[in-house]
């Protein structure tokens, strides 16, 4: 797995808002932290529903480059997850997503994560097909 594509500290999230959650207590793990797998999957849900409406079909995600945690995610914080197309192949979309966090305690936006996800359009039958256009 390579380094993700991490940016110079933005001041504000880039790209469409795909995904808006709150992190629950079912979420963490013994010691009360949300789990980063949690985050992880946030991420590519919202970067899933981001691919299929570019690609007008199914997707699968076949790929996610590395991914380096900035700042923790709290219980009661709301995740928002920003994605933004970085290309466009035959049949694959290379898709960063930023996640960004909102504390219960105040409205600013803090970044704690981004990473690039790979989806490839698929058939009814899960065979890759061309990227609509």
């Amino acid at each position: 797995m390579t380094n993700p594509p991490i940016s110079p500290a933005p001041t504000e999230p880039q790209g469409e808002l795909v995904i808006r959650t709150i992190a629950m207590p079912a979420d963490t793990n013994p010691n009360g932290d949300i789990f980063g797998g949690w985050l992880m999957s946030q991420m590519d849900l919202g970067a899933a529903i981001y691919a299929r409406n570019l690609s007008r079909s199914r997707v699968t995600t076949v790929a996610v480059d590395g991914m380096a945690f900035l700042n923790p995610v709290n219980v009661g914080d709301i995740v928002n997850c920003h994605a933004s197309i970085l290309k466009v192949g035959r049949t694959s979309m290379k898709i960063n997503v930023e996640a960004w966090v909102q504390r219960s305690t105040d409205s600013k936006l803090l970044r704690v994560t981004e990473g690039v996800f790979t989806y490839v359009a698929i058939d009814e039958n899960g065979r890759p097909q061309p990227v609509h256009r």
